[in-house]
């Protein structure tokens, strides 16, 4: 199925940098710089802040470690390895005592969650996993697959059981990747009279997949649709599409449950997305991060977190990575 998938090549960074993150880019603190005398602290490692969805993520970690009493920093990886290592060797070296983990790689990132263990500091893991059982003391994740299914779905509905469509993949480091890919296919691969004439990444970044778009688009001028595996793909994907003047043509379906997606899909101008909950996951991990310090022990490795499909016939219902109270 991933034949067609192109190599990418993830630029590299600097080591060094640590940010504070409030929701939106401010003055970066060194995480040891005002520790409030006598607080227990919580590090919060992101894999990058240059999206939305994983500010919600990073932001609501904090507020809630913030809110339990905990002294609580966010790191941003930006996507690097390198720099995730270099915050994890900052972390432990600072005497933090629990780690709110949001993984580069699902490989490449098991051997800081196995130096954090060593150092007897707990990982949990949340949206993005690791390739591992062992290590981190709960994973916290998206049933990614079930949600793309039910894309999947509509997707075939929208179309009609046939017509051409494109895939933009993201990371192909992150399992969530295939994770969506595959639940989409579960589905649409039935339809013989739905043909993908293009499967290549963007990174889950948008002006990559506004990029990567146009090209495909000079390929491939008379396609149908386009799944993308995010929705800051979608957006970008979507704004290459207005710039070819097919946006009325080509239906555009994102997952994430991003704002700017949700709005676009009340506007009629894009199909569908699936409704992550990143402040349900923030939440549930720092809370069990309260509890392991405070002495639990027994974890689930691997805690799913339903994926609901967002179109326009339910828009009203969600807003800001939530499900709308009913008054």
């Amino acid at each position: 199925m991933f034949s067609r998938i192109a190599a990418v090549l993830l630029a590299g960074a600097a080591i060094g940098s640590l940010c504070c993150l409030c929701g939106c880019k401010k003055k970066m603190d060194v995480p040891d710089s005002g520790v409030e005398a006598g607080k227990q602290k919580i590090g919060i490692v992101i894999s990058t802040l240059n999206n939305p969805w994983f500010v919600v993520l990073g932001d609501t970690s904090k507020r809630h470690a913030e809110e339990l009493g905990y002294q609580a920093t966010v790191f941003d990886s930006q996507n690097d390895t390198a720099r995730e290592t270099s915050h994890f060797e900052n972390i432990i070296a600072s005497g933090y005592q629990a780690i709110i983990f949001n993984p580069t790689d699902a490989d490449a990132s098991i051997i800081n969650v196995k130096r954090a263990k060593k150092a007897g500091i707990p990982v949990f893991c949340i949206d993005r996993e690791i390739n591992s059982n062992e290590d981190a003391t709960a994973q916290i994740l998206s049933d990614n697959y079930s949600g793309c299914v039910a894309i999947g779905e509509y997707f075939v509905k929208e179309m009609g059981d046939k017509g051409k469509y494109i895939e933009l993949l993201g990371l192909l480091g992150d399992n969530n990747t295939f994770n969506r890919s595959n639940g989409f296919h579960f589905v649409v691969d039935k339809y013989e009279g739905l043909e993908m004439v293009a499967q290549q990444t963007a990174g889950f970044d948008r002006t990559k997949a506004f990029d990567v778009m146009n090209t495909l688009l000079q390929e491939h001028p008379d396609i149908d649709a386009v799944f993308c595996g995010n929705d800051a793909m979608a957006m970008g994907a979507y704004q290459a599409l207005v710039g070819a003047g097919k946006a009325d043509t080509v239906k555009v379906f994102g997952f994430d449950g991003a704002a700017d997606v949700l709005e676009s899909i009340s506007e009629g101008k894009i199909k569908a997305t699936g409704m992550q909950f990143p402040k349900r996951m923030a939440r549930t991990a720092v809370e069990y991060a309260d509890a392991y310090i405070k002495g639990k022990r027994d974890f689930e490795q691997k805690i799913p977190v339903p994926v609901e499909l967002v179109t326009i016939e339910n828009i009203d219902t969600y807003g800001d990575y939530e499900k709308k109270k009913v008054e």
